[in-house]
């Protein structure tokens, strides 16, 4: 048994670093980046619960879990995350500091009004002020975004 913690303390200080290193790289374990992580998990676990429970997903022809769904969802967060690498190698190059925080800024909302359709497939009501103003702040902080977002 001690032979396991050792090991359970080794891998878990492993992690605990990889996690500094990751944090570090995307700018520093901030407000904003904190808040773009918990709205990425908030909207990957319920486009799960849609599809699982539910079974209301618009991302398959029935409406059920998919595999390939869930893989593409998981490359889509992995992608905003790697702009917000490139805006934080922006902010560095320009010293301006702000690059960063509009990118974390723009997704955050933008994972929060996929959290909210996630919650009207599944019947949940919530406030109409809580979309209009995430679709305010994602237009503040990127009026000529290319693509779907």
């Amino acid at each position: 048994m001690e032979n396991f913690n050792g090991i359970k303390n080794i891998a878990l200080g492993a992690l605990a670093a990889a996690g500094a290193v990751i944090a570090q790289a995307l700018g520093g374990w901030d407000g904003t980046l904190k808040a773009l992580l918990a709205f990425m998990a908030a909207d990957y676990v319920t486009g799960l619960v849609v599809a699982a429970v539910f079974r209301r997903s618009p991302k398959t022809e029935r409406g059920a879990l998919s595999s390939r769904a869930g893989f593409l969802g998981l490359v889509k967060k992995c992608d905003i995350l790697l702009l917000v690498l490139l805006a934080v190698l922006l902010d560095e190059a320009t010293g301006s500091g702000i690059i960063r925080a509009g990118v974390c800024l723009f997704f955050t909302a933008n994972e929060g009004l996929s959290i909210l359709e996630n919650l009207g497939l599944m019947g949940v009501p919530y406030p109409g002020f809580l979309r209009d103003m995430l679709e305010a702040m994602r237009k503040k902080n990127d009026d000529d975004v290319e693509g779907e977002g």
